[in-house]
């Protein structure tokens, strides 16, 4: 999952460079799964991760500060087993490499678990950023019935679901705005928009994609082979499948089997 995630952020055109945050018995193999996604000017660097979630990611913002000492015109990224973070379009102005808003001007936080996510809804977050926003998260709308429970699992209200979305990754910041927010955090945080929001900043929404779905489970897995397949089936052209039956050609001249009658 790892090296589809950190590909398909420099596929979307608009990542320069990944930070992989990942295990510390993971860190060489994941160099070498990585090294050759570093090419065409991109920068890959794998770093450790930490006991918790904002650990790991407060230890890829550290790494970027050497994840691309001459930054170019387009976002850097780190990626970690659960977390990707990637650091958004990098100014043309140059700079030290570090995580400030003088080298890059979007840093993203991306779950590799979500390793099949499109380019579309990368392109549209760091295009938000770049218009303006502080903050920006990809969301889908929620299907199902929401409901509120209690200690006890007593329901205590249904929201409207109408105004609810479920997020997805990455989501972008402006680097000052997720680092302050990094800075302040106190206790561990599953979203990273989250942080954002408690210091008074607006996060703002684009629109997510199916394919960005988090892969946790056996059935996601198996969703997500089932997709890889579909896309290899339809890179080597038109396949036939067999289940095992196959139909009934009768023989010139022949009569063709009676119907069975249905029960009254």
């Amino acid at each position: 999952m790892l090296e589809r995630a950190v590909a398909g952020l420099l596929d979307s055109g608009v990542v320069d460079d990944v930070v992989a945050v990942v295990p510390a018995d993971r860190v060489d193999e994941s160099r070498t799964l990585l090294a050759p996604l570093g090419v065409d000017g991109h920068v890959v660097v794998v770093t450790t991760g930490g006991a918790e979630r904002t650990d790991s990611v407060r230890n890829g913002l550290a790494a970027l500060t050497t994840a691309h000492a001459a930054p170019g015109d387009g976002p850097v990224a780190q990626v970690t087993g659960a977390v990707a973070m990637v650091a958004g379009p990098a100014s043309s102005a140059g700079g030290s490499g570090t995580a400030n808003s003088a080298v890059y001007d979007v840093l993203l936080v991306h779950d590799a678990a979500r390793c099949l996510t499109p380019a579309q809804p990368i392109r549209r977050v760091v295009e938000a950023v770049r218009a303006g926003e502080v903050a920006v998260v990809p969301v889908v709308p929620v299907v199902d019935t929401v409901k509120q429970v209690d200690a006890a699992g007593h329901v205590v209200g249904t929201p409207d679901r109408s105004a609810l979305r479920a997020v997805q990754t990455p989501q972008g910041f402006a680097p000052d705005v997720l680092l302050a927010a990094y800075d302040a955090a106190g206790d561990v945080a599953t979203d990273d928009a989250g942080l954002v929001e408690r210091l008074g900043h607006r996060v703002a929404t684009v629109d997510g994609d199916p394919l960005a779905f988090k892969v946790t489970t056996g059935e996601d897995r198996l969703r997500a082979e089932i997709h890889l397949a579909s896309e290899r089936s339809l890179a080597d052209g038109p396949q036939s499948i067999s289940f095992g039956w196959r139909p009934y050609r009768p023989e010139p001249g022949s009569e063709p089997p009676p119907v069975p009658e249905e029960n009254p």
